[in-house]
This record gives C-alpha cells, sequence and structure tokens, in this order.
C-alpha cells in the first residue's frame, strides 16, 4: 500500500494551486445567523450585509468568473418566531460574480405572505463554478 503525506501541494510553478481534476470542491460556503450580519463558519465569504428581515447579502474574497455559477442556499430553523408560519421560499434574490443575495420568506396559514422572516433561522450556502 503506498501514502502520500504533505503539508502543501502546490502547481508545476511552486506557488499556483494544483487543478482539480473531474472534480468540483466547493469555492465558498457559509453557515450564518439570519437575524444579524455574522458569520458563523465559513469559506471565500469576506463580509454580510444586512438586506433587511430574512434577507443577507454575502460578499465573496475572491470573486467567480461570472454570475453564472451554481449557489445552493437552504436554511435551518431554530424556533418559528410567527405563530402559525411557516418558511415558504429560500434561495437566492440575486447574485453578481463578487456576491449573493439570499433571502427567506414565509406564508402564514391563513394565506398572508410576508415578505422577509424574522424567526430564528440560520442560512446555509454553499457555491460551486470557476473563480474568477
Amino acid at each position: 500500500m503506498s501514502e502520500l503525506r504533505a503539508d502543501t501541494i502546490t502547481g508545476s510553478d511552486g506557488t499556483s494551486p494544483v487543478t482539480l481534476t473531474k472534480q468540483s470542491a466547493a469555492k465558498a460556503y457559509i453557515y450564518s445567523p439570519a437575524t444579524s450580519a455574522s458569520i458563523t463558519d465559513s469559506f471565500n465569504i469576506a463580509s454580510i450585509t444586512d438586506g433587511g428581515i430574512g434577507e443577507q447579502d454575502m460578499a465573496f474574497v475572491s470573486s467567480m468568473s461570472d454570475a453564472n455559477y451554481s449557489s445552493i442556499v437552504a436554511i435551518q430553523t431554530v424556533n418559528m418566531q410567527n405563530t402559525g408560519g411557516n418558511v415558504r421560499t429560500v434561495g437566492i434574490h440575486s447574485k453578481t460574480s463578487s456576491l449573493i443575495d439570499a433571502r427567506a420568506d414565509y406564508i402564514l396559514n391563513t394565506g398572508v405572505y410576508f415578505g422577509g422572516y424574522e424567526g430564528l433561522i440560520f442560512y446555509n450556502m454553499s457555491t460551486h463554478g470557476d473563480l474568477a
């Protein structure tokens, strides 16, 4: 059996990262409370801007090559603050090569729609694609 141990692997020029072939690693991810502009855990996320109730703009440290990358945004609910409310839509409101605007909206069981969710939820986002 062979074993390979290394602390750092770089490209043949000695400085650039190794190119992955036939696989794709996440280029960014974040775990963040939706009720504050704080980051619990992340990779390639520079900052979060509060865009309003249930909305966050997540800016990349290293931008993507364009806005045609794939991102998945999901939430973890901890406490449904609004009686009878259910998270209805969670996803990307807009995106550019440098940021993602994620939003969580909800609808009451009575059918009344609200444009933002104020309960205690956490965003989970993962992005795949090409960096600039």
